[in-house]
């Protein structure tokens, strides 16, 4: 990752942000193979991907950022994720193994991430999209990130929706 002077950060979770838990919208199927559902589901294949929104991908494109996966999927963000949004392969935050202060940190009620992205971002403006965000994560990243810094919560039932999109590309356009 570059200096405070590249392009902001958006760090991007998959499960709930991307991989919404909810229902689709007017009752549509959500897992492959069922009932109804377009085409078998691939062998092996996770069955809530059939939930991920192909026409998210080129709007994620579209923000004046740079794209990072921010998920415990790691790696396989970029092999099963990626192509179904029809992005190219993203860089990927590799966490840490837990530490005590990991540990001290969820006591205290702070997502165990914001530390990690922050070292990350190494002073550059950064974007978190999560289903995870509270307050507490907002303050320790304030108090902690010598850059800007939008802490983006998504409802993990809808995942990104056109408001959250114009949110972080409002936030975008001021940095």
């Amino acid at each position: 990752m570059t200096g405070p002077g590249g392009l902001p950060l958006l760090f991007l979770d998959v499960d709930g942000p991307i991989v919404p838990f909810g229902p689709r919208a007017g009752g549509q199927p959500v897992f492959p193979g069922a009932p109804g559902a377009p085409g078998p589901p691939e062998a092996g294949a996770n069955p809530l991907l059939d939930r991920i929104d192909p026409a998210l991908g080129p709007r994620l494109a579209a923000l004046r950022c740079e794209l990072v996966w921010a998920t415990t999927w790691e790696d396989e963000a970029n092999e099963v994720v990626a192509p179904r949004l029809g992005l190219p392969e993203l860089r990927v935050v590799s966490w840490p193994a837990p530490s005590d202060e990991d540990e001290r940190d969820t006591r205290a009620g702070l997502h165990w991430k914001p530390r990690t992205l922050v070292d990350r971002a190494a002073g550059r403006a950064f974007a978190w999209v999560d289903d995870e965000i509270t307050e507490r994560d907002r303050r320790w990243v304030a108090a902690h990130h010598g850059g800007p810094a939008l802490l983006h919560r998504v409802d993990p039932g809808t995942g990104l929706t056109d408001a959250d999109l114009r949110v972080i590309g409002t936030w975008l356009r001021t940095v």
